[in-house]
């Protein structure tokens, strides 16, 4: 069974920093592709960050780009999120997601590329 556990969100000041972690088990492709997506209140879900599983491409949003690092331990198959220089617009429900398949990487801002979704970790940006 595929599992996708996110953890490290958490209520942080303005300014601040946090790193989202995302551990993946029972996956038996090596070379996966993870993205993290987050979805605030009101809204719908959108792309933040991605990293292609054969080569490490990282492909970020606008939104992030900048103060967001991607990257991921294949030993501990974990995938991380780096945030930094937090703002009160980055309060949102962060998911982690995988992909057995290689795309382009305009691809994987797409939702419908991946096949597993973890239950996501909730990030709060306080002013």
């Amino acid at each position: 069974e595929v599992q996708l556990q996110a953890s490290g969100g958490g209520l942080v000041q303005a300014g601040g920093s946090l790193r989202l972690s995302c551990v993946v088990s029972g996956f038996t492709f090596d070379d996966y592709g993870i993205g993290w997506f987050r979805q605030a209140p009101g809204k719908e879900r959108e792309f933040v960050a991605a990293i292609r599983g054969n080569d490490g491409h990282t492909r970020y949003a606008d939104a992030v780009r900048g103060r967001s690092t991607i990257s991921r331990d294949k030993a501990k198959t974990t995938a991380y999120l780096q945030m930094n220089n937090l703002r009160p617009q980055d309060t949102a429900v962060y998911y982690c997601a995988v992909t057995p398949r290689s795309y382009n990487t305009g691809s994987y801002s797409r939702d419908d590329i991946y096949d597993y979704w973890g239950q996501g970790t909730l990030v709060t940006v306080s002013s």
